[in-house]
């Protein structure tokens, strides 16, 4: 059994999202594990603003990934069985195939794949691997888990189907603690054609609470 450590508290304290009109709650801030921490539990994330500035988002327009919801298609089907997949087994060289500065959109600096790994030592942050027939490490995501919430920041694919596969999985890991929420922030076409759903910030924030005080169901973890 896996006993998920408490990071040091922040001395920074993140105001209710409910406050914010638009999506991002606040600006400022550190990437400390106990402040990032602080966010998912209160319904943010962080994410650097175009200024440069840290911001602290709680999209009026959240997204989420039923957990019946999970589009399978044939062509899926299929690639699930063409690949092994692990949980947990290198979340570090997960965190930076998603972080590929040639991957356009990119925005995981340096300073969150830090953040991220120390979540992932102290229990918070998860990894789902996705392996090609020769061992080699083909896609994969990440993402924080406290209780029955998954937020997941980002996944990746080195060859097709790879990033799917490890959502695929991400789907049967979450659906084996029952009831459980899939946190992808906000909606894009290819979520959307994945089964993704647009529930709203007051929806998420009015449920947040009951799933963080849900059992955790990846293997071994107990939060504390």
């Amino acid at each position: 059994m896996n006993v998920v450590v408490e990071p040091i508290p922040s001395l920074f304290d993140l105001p209710d999202p409910r406050t914010a009109e638009g999506d991002v709650v606040a600006v400022g801030g550190d990437l400390s594990p106990g402040l990032v921490l602080q966010a998912y539990r209160k319904g943010m994330f962080p994410m650097y603003l175009p200024d440069g500035h840290l911001g602290w988002w709680s999209p009026v327009e959240r997204a989420i990934l039923p957990l019946d919801g999970l589009h399978v298609s044939r062509s899926l089907r299929k690639s699930v069985r063409r690949y092994l997949i692990t949980v947990d087994e290198d979340f570090e060289e997960v965190i930076r195939g998603c972080a590929d500065p040639q991957r356009e959109g990119g925005w995981i600096t340096e300073e969150f794949v830090d953040t991220y790994t120390e979540l992932h030592r102290l229990g918070w942050a998860h990894s789902v691997e996705v392996w090609d027939t020769e061992g080699s490490l083909a896609g994969g995501l990440y993402g924080v888990n406290i209780g029955g919430l998954f937020a997941a920041e980002s996944m990746f694919h080195w060859t097709r189907d790879a990033s799917k596969v490890a959502l695929f999985h991400l789907m049967v890991v979450m659906s084996s603690g029952g009831t459980g929420l899939v946190d992808v922030q906000w909606q894009t076409p290819h979520l959307e054609s994945l089964g993704a759903t647009i529930i709203g910030k007051d929806r998420y924030l009015d449920h947040l609470l009951g799933f963080l005080a849900q059992p955790s169901a990846f293997p071994g973890a107990t939060h504390h």
